[in-house]
């Protein structure tokens, strides 16, 4: 079985420890996610995995003849070839095989001595060179590229001509198609949209070799990982399950450290104010030494910050009537020929929280920038509804944020004066921690520019929120930190993700964009996916949301209610439209009662997480030479394990019982 491994690894740069005395074991079958803070350390643990960081102590194995693919997180690009060529680099191992099985065969012309040897040796190359599909290239490579949102048309340009979010999908599906034992992929998903992301889903469920990633989407890791190693102050520990098991086990232990994090900074105040106060008195000058020494000696107990729980509201929405927006025939095109959009009609209501869906290329971004008035040249008519107020995002406006000043001076003067003593947790919450809040705007990347520039929106009392991709750049925490503002907002939000967790967690309503098409859909996420999947399988067989993803994917669907070039909204039949909102009300009733049934599963998974850590810290406490060697302690902690176990078998029955109904 390939593997890479290695064991009491060091790392350290400068005073600081990336990593002490880590042991990691990946191998084929294995399904790793990684996690941390911004900065713990993640992409270095994966260089040196990948062999590319040397450490400083420690051993890395890696079986002989193992392939390891590794992705960066950014800055590969691609020129010199078209994308078809450039992708056949990626067999370049199968081209070396082939060399050497060649190489064999010219010797064995020659009759050597060791003929048996050199036949044997030929024959594993040749079985290693078929099980490795390489024969079968072209239409691996085919599969990837069109599977990551390449089409065919794109297979004779040029590398360079991608832009940069291409080059890294170009270097994604290289990394796949070498069929590696071992990938390694540093934030794979950052470059992909929604169906893309879907692809990869399905290609790493499938994948027989191991793999270890970075992701800040967890709708993506729940379906493809089983195991989480966190990396904290330069220590990794691992947790069996998916990333929201991960998270619901962390979260039992963290109640146990912020409750000593809390005694032990109590402790520290009342020490400090000891030595403050009497630490140049001649008769408590010993002891304030004393207390010296101890504070000096004491290990400070630190929180995860993705773990800590920030929470902050929106400024309150100005108030403005039931109708928002009124968007009627509206056209747009680029090439003066074919409309990206076409007799697109939309009505928007107070509240509602609209995403914009459909494949690159089919006018999402440009719609948003038609409704927040950033783009005036197309034809049709808005009618605004009477004091709606509109905040715009989108990765464009971290170009406008320059100067001199630290990121808090520029906050502070953006700010309503409520929320200016919560500025400090909310840059927090968007990864700005520590010092970095005083980083001069001017020395920011692209990405923390698009922090501020989302956090600056988020100040503002507005009633219209028109938000493309604000996800990006974000990691899983921040995102669920903007995530519960936006539920708790109140005014109305209209935007584009690809992170399906966030969708499906804050859409109420769809619009679906195809180009020149549009259709949309009066129900949540969920919703809109299965009626895709019916339309992709009329006859009422069985299907699954993976089903109705790859629905999604359709070129096509069938449905009156969808506008195209030849027709006009105004022409759909009513009875069509009433029957789509019986559905949905049929469709609220299933909903509600599989909320109720997805609420019990979430308490019961909650108790499995803290029962498991409650079993943890009792195996524990076992291992404590004060208890195995006391005979009435040990009975007492066994039975207490005991009680635990059953209760833990108990909870985990009862979890199948509820997690079968939802299927």
């Amino acid at each position: 079985m390939a593997f890479v491994q290695f064991s009491k690894v060091s790392l350290a740069f400068g005073d600081r420890d990336i990593l002490k005395d880590v042991s990691i074991n990946l191998q084929s079958g294995s399904k790793v996610a990684l996690t941390g803070t911004n900065g713990a350390g993640k992409s270095t643990l994966i260089k040196v995995l990948a062999g590319i960081t040397k450490p400083d102590s420690g051993n890395r194995a890696v079986q002989k003849d193992c392939r390891i693919a590794y992705l960066p997180q950014s800055g590969l690009t691609h020129h010199g070839s078209t994308l078809k060529e450039e992708a056949d680099k990626a067999f370049e191992f199968g081209y070396e095989l082939q060399r050497k099985i060649d190489e064999i065969g010219e010797q064995l012309k020659s009759n050597p001595a060791n003929t048996k040897n050199l036949v044997e040796r030929q024959a594993e190359l040749i079985t290693e060179l078929e099980e490795s599909g390489w024969h079968r290239r072209e239409a691996a490579a085919e599969s990837v590229l069109i599977g990551l949102g390449f089409s065919r048309s794109d297979f004779e340009r040029k590398t360079e001509e991608f832009s940069g979010g291409w080059q890294m999908r170009i270097a994604l599906a290289k990394s796949l198609m070498q069929n590696p034992d071992i990938l390694l992929l540093d934030e794979p998903t950052n470059y992909l949209d929604i169906e893309a992301r879907t692809w990869l889903e399905s290609f790493l469920k499938d994948f027989k070799g191991g793999f270890l990633l970075v992701s800040h989407d967890r709708y993506f890791l729940d379906v493809t990982i089983n195991e989480v190693f966190e990396l904290f102050n330069g220590n990794l520990k691992r947790y069996p399950g998916n990333f929201s098991h991960y998270e619901q086990v962390r979260e039992v232990e963290l109640k146990t450290l912020i409750a000593e994090y809390e005694q032990q900074q109590a402790e520290i105040q009342k020490l400090e104010d000891f030595i403050t106060r009497f630490g140049y008195k001649a008769t408590k000058a010993a002891q304030a030494q004393e207390y010296q020494k101890k504070l000096d000696k004491m290990v400070r107990i630190e929180i995860p910050e993705n773990l800590k729980k920030i929470h902050f509201s929106f400024p309150p929405a100005p108030h403005s009537g039931r109708l928002v927006l009124r968007m009627k025939d509206i056209c747009k095109n680029y090439d003066g020929k074919t409309n990206v959009l076409n007799n697109l009609e939309l009505t928007l209501e107070n509240g509602e929280r609209l995403v914009v869906a459909g494949r690159n290329g089919a006018g999402k971004s440009t719609l948003l920038r038609i409704i927040a008035e950033q783009d005036k040249n197309f034809t049709g008519e808005i009618i605004p509804g009477s004091g709606v107020k509109i905040g715009y995002f989108s990765q464009d406006n971290a170009e406008t944020i320059q100067g001199k000043q630290s990121i808090l001076e520029y906050l502070e003067n953006e700010a309503p004066l409520e929320l200016i003593p919560k500025l400090r947790d909310m840059l927090g919450a968007f990864l700005f921690r520590g010092d970095d809040v005083y980083k001069s705007l001017d020395v920011l990347s692209g990405g923390e520019k698009s922090r501020i520039a989302l956090l600056q929106l988020l100040l503002s009392p507005v009633n219209l929120l028109i938000l493309d991709e604000p996800t990006n750049h974000l990691d899983i925490h921040s995102k669920d930190v903007l995530l519960e503002a936006l539920k708790g907002f109140g005014g109305t939000v209209v935007f584009v993700s690809h992170d399906r967790g966030f969708i499906e967690q804050l859409a109420t309503r769809v619009l679906e964009l195809k180009p020149g098409e549009f259709k949309n859909y009066v129900g949540n996420y969920e919703f809109y996916l299965e009626q895709l999947a019916k339309l992709e399988n009329p006859e009422g067989k069985s299907f699954s949301l993976a089903t109705a993803t790859t629905a999604s994917q359709s070129s096509a669907v069938a449905s009156s209610a969808t506008h195209s070039n030849g027709g006009s909204p105004r022409n759909a039949p009513q009875q069509e439209v009433s029957q789509n909102k019986l559905s949905w009300e049929e469709q609220k009733k299933r909903d509600a009662e599989r909320r109720k049934i997805e609420r019990e599963v979430e308490k019961l998974e909650a108790e499995i997480a803290e029962l498991e850590a409650k079993k943890a810290e009792l195996e524990n406490k076992m291992a404590q030479p004060e208890v195995y060697s006391n005979g009435e302690k040990a009975k007492a902690v066994q039975r207490e394990i005991e009680e635990v176990s059953n209760k833990l078998e108990e909870t985990n029955l009862a979890w199948m019982e509820k997690a079968e109904l939802l299927g």
